[in-house]
């Protein structure tokens, strides 16, 4: 018995040391990212303008779950509120920041009215079919329908629902980096604003919803916290895509536009509307849809 806890002992602090050795070396690998990174950002106004956004709206993110530290209680309805209010910012941050300045763009380079609106209308479908694409092929968990994507039921609950979350965030963060990569940043800045405004009550629907899935409040708070930061992600590489080509411009508002619309469709109104709370959904989309139009055209 004695042999055998001595043979464990070594095999066990080599394998912390691999794994200390392992960490060390993705923080590297991180670390080198970051510079490299930061490099391009103090290069391109665009792509800084852009990080700036995304971390506003991450900030946002980890502001809105600051309640959950202190209490859980949050209505139903009021979740499906909050649910309906981000759908209506998107839809009118997709309408009058991505859409029509897509089109605007693509007639400035030259393309007819039709030609113009051929091109962000396919990439509007593109945008789409990528996040269709990707919502089949991620594990990931809705906080109401469950389990979806392959391979599943290997990965831990925590993880599934980041991997929602991810799904959720990265059209946001696209779009604020297209929009700062189009140089109005009169409109990028709208725009940023109202995604930032809808991701208050979002961090806080989703630690709720962590909350209320069984994860501990402290785990809960830090993945509401932690979800927020694909959009920083997101949009230095929107901002750093489109910066490389004027022409791309429109392709990538309307991709972004397109990536949105099928968040708010897909799963942000079946959620709002699936515990019987469509009237209250329903004023949150509509209060949140002016809103972002005031912001849009009053800043734009």
């Amino acid at each position: 018995m004695e042999s055998t806890t001595a043979s464990v002992a070594p095999r066990a602090y080599a394998g912390g040391w691999r794994r200390l050795l392992g960490f060390a070396i993705v923080l590297g690998g991180l670390a080198v990212l970051c510079a490299q990174l930061w490099t391009g950002v103090q290069d391109n106004p665009s792509v800084r303008g852009a990080l700036i956004g995304g971390l506003v709206a991450a900030l946002a993110t980890a502001l809105g779950t600051v309640p959950v530290m202190f209490s859980q209680n949050l209505s139903e309805r009021a979740q499906d509120s909050m649910f309906g209010f981000g759908a209506g910012v998107m839809l009118a941050a997709c309408a009058f920041s991505l859409v029509i300045p897509g089109i605007y763009a693509a007639r400035a380079g030259g393309a007819g009215p039709w030609q113009a609106g051929g091109v962000v209308g396919a990439s509007i479908l593109l945008g789409g079919l990528v996040l269709l694409a990707m919502e089949r092929l991620l594990p990931h968990e809705h906080f109401i329908k469950g389990v979806e994507g392959q391979s599943s039921r290997t990965l831990r609950r925590t993880w599934l629902f980041v991997f929602a979350i991810a799904l959720h965030n990265l059209p946001e963060g696209l779009a604020i980096g297209v929009g700062y990569a189009g140089n109005d940043v009169f409109r990028a800045s709208a725009l940023a604003t109202g995604i930032a405004i809808q991701d208050v009550p979002e961090g806080l629907v989703v630690a709720v919803a962590l909350l209320a899935a069984g994860y501990r409040r402290a785990l809960a708070v830090g993945i509401g916290m932690a979800s927020g930061l694909v959009e920083p992600l997101g949009a230095v590489l929107g901002a750093s895509v489109i910066s490389y080509s004027a022409g791309l411009l429109p392709w990538g508002l309307g991709f972004a536009a397109g990536a949105m619309l099928f968040v708010v469709s897909h799963e942000i109104i079946p959620e709002s509307h699936r515990k019987g709370h469509e009237a209250w959904a329903t004023g949150g989309l509509m209060l949140g849809f002016v809103l972002m139009m005031l912001l849009d055209t009053a800043l734009g």
